[in-house]
């Protein structure tokens, strides 16, 4: 450890508050939440990490949602210099294949459909428009649709001098190179990593709060704070504070995966693919160098010799490798923050990764750690009010993913018809009701996901709105009609100027002009 570091320690948990933080566990989490403490709280925490070459990560995280631009944006990453190293790609959305009904197809955009109008948003003109007679799709006016079936990308923030937006994209990206990434920048900025296996955990006697974890060899790592990023085992959260978990697994009944790369596919898509299986679904991720593929399905109704003969028969180009088996449970802990220990990732809790969350929730309690993270000793009430706000936004996500199972036409195997008839939450209901009713949402303000997520994936699974909003009658027929004409209008004429996906990693982030991370 660095001189500083070592004075920073003796100090401990005096008058100057927390000052020693110790995050169990590398991989995504673990480097994410170091990159950001040290690059926040820096200057007051000696922060190490702890980790093993010997204990693998699942590092199948390589799909994402728009928000890690924010998080690369604070840790101030050069977008291209990051995608290059982590051979990344970009994504405008998730292609649902076979979800509402075999031989069906939609994409969830990470933009808006169309353009709102006077308040309205441009859905509700579009059913007004279909109720009158208009036979073409949402997707149909869709910016992001036409890029992604046309294989292009660019930088596009505004449609000419409209006031439709660009296009709004997130990445694809190896997971293992990711971690390395971080890594690097995090102990430029003073991180320490230890090498090494946590045979014990040392407690307070008196305040049950972790004081130190002893590793393979003797050494023990003290810390004031300390961050669990041990992935399913959930080493100090769950076995050492013996946190329960609130079991999901009714709802999202899915509880295994089998993950295999295989070769690049030739066109690089900019867009991760779903596709819907016998009792599950399969993923397919585009990237510089490989196409990741997985099989998640649900043990009661699918063997695991079944799942992976399914996954190997439907890759899109040559295996890498044999498919790894994952078993997961979907839930999270009772609390993600208990005593002096809060748990991020895995440890925490599982969502599936059907709409590309892992990451973000990671960024997302980091993010709420960091701006909860005490100054002195830890407060309940800090600590309460993480623990609401983190189990809040793990349901908001829940309902989200269970509306892809549930709102199906598929009855053609005994797992989808298991998910069309099981109960949901209320909250799932009054969603559905009050969209299928008149096309509004009853959103909260802080859901991760916007209207126009809602809008898509509800369509795009079925749920087609028997009115829409009054307000969009203020335009005459004519003016309706001119007006969806020039959306797509505007829309055809921004695609054609954007180059290929493939074309434009090439001469911007293409990772064979990169000596590695």
């Amino acid at each position: 450890m660095t001189s500083r570091t070592e004075a920073m320690q003796n100090q401990g948990q005096d008058e100057q508050g927390i000052r020693r933080l110790v995050i169990v566990g590398g991989g995504t989490a673990g480097w994410i939440a170091a990159a950001a403490f040290a690059r926040l709280l820096g200057e007051r925490l000696a922060i190490t990490l702890v980790e093993s070459d010997a204990i693998g990560t699942v590092g199948v995280g390589e799909a994402t949602i728009p928000q890690i631009i924010r998080l690369n944006s604070i840790l101030g990453f050069d977008e291209h210099d990051f995608v290059r190293r982590t051979q990344g790609t970009f994504k405008l959305g998730i292609e649902f294949v076979n979800w509402s009904a075999p031989g069906s197809r939609y994409l969830h955009t990470f933009g808006d459909t169309g353009m709102n109008l006077g308040n309205v948003h441009f859905h509700h003109y579009w059913r007004r428009h279909m109720m009158a007679g208009g036979a073409e799709s949402l997707w149909h006016y869709s910016l992001h649709q036409l890029a992604a079936d046309q294989n292009r990308f660019g930088k596009l923030e505004r449609v000419g001098n409209t006031a439709m937006a660009g296009l709004a994209y997130a990445y694809h990206f190896d997971a293992s190179l990711y971690a390395r990434y971080l890594r690097a920048y995090s102990e430029k900025l003073g991180v320490t990593r230890q090498e090494g296996t946590i045979e014990s955990v040392q407690r307070d006697g008196e305040s049950g709060d972790v004081t130190a974890v002893t590793l393979a060899g003797g050494v023990m790592v003290e810390g004031d704070f300390f961050i669990d990023c041990s992935g399913f085992r959930s080493l100090l959260l769950g076995q050492e504070l013996g946190v329960e978990y609130t079991d999901w697994s009714h709802w999202l009944p899915c509880d295994r995966a089998m993950a295999v790369p295989s070769e690049r596919l030739p066109d690089l898509p900019p867009y991760t693919r779903s596709t819907a299986r016998q009792a599950g679904w399969q993923w397919r991720i585009p990237l510089q160098h490989r196409t990741g593929n997985g099989h998640v399905y649900c043990s009661s109704f699918l063997s695991d010799d079944e799942a992976a003969d399914t996954l190997m028969a439907n890759l899109d180009t040559p295996a890498l490798a044999d498919p790894r088996p994952i078993r997961f449970t979907t839930g999270h802990r009772n609390q993600f923050w208990a005593h002096n220990v809060v748990a991020l990732g895995l440890s925490s809790g599982f969502l599936e990764p059907l709409e590309s969350t892992s990451i973000h929730l990671i960024q997302s309690n980091v993010s709420r750690l960091i701006e909860l993270f005490p100054r002195g000793r830890v407060c309940a009430a800090d600590r309460a009010e993480y623990n609401r706000r983190t189990i809040h936004e793990f349901a908001q996500i829940r309902d989200f993913l269970i509306l892809h199972y549930h709102q199906t036409g598929r009855d053609d195997t005994e797992f989808w018809r298991y998910c069309q008839h099981m109960s949901v939450p209320e909250s799932l209901t009054h969603k559905i009701a009050l969209f299928a009713s008149s096309g509004r949402l009853g959103r909260d303000v802080d859901d991760l996901f916007r209207e126009a997520s809602w809008v898509q994936v509800m369509l795009g699974q079925g749920v087609v709105p028997a009115d829409y909003n009054p307000m969009a009658d203020r335009l005459e027929a004519a003016q309706l009609g001119q007006f969806m004409g020039d959306v797509r209008r505007l829309v055809e004429k921004a695609v054609s100027g954007l180059p290929t996906h493939a074309d434009y990693v090439a001469a911007h982030c293409s990772a064979a002009d990169s000596a590695g991370p």
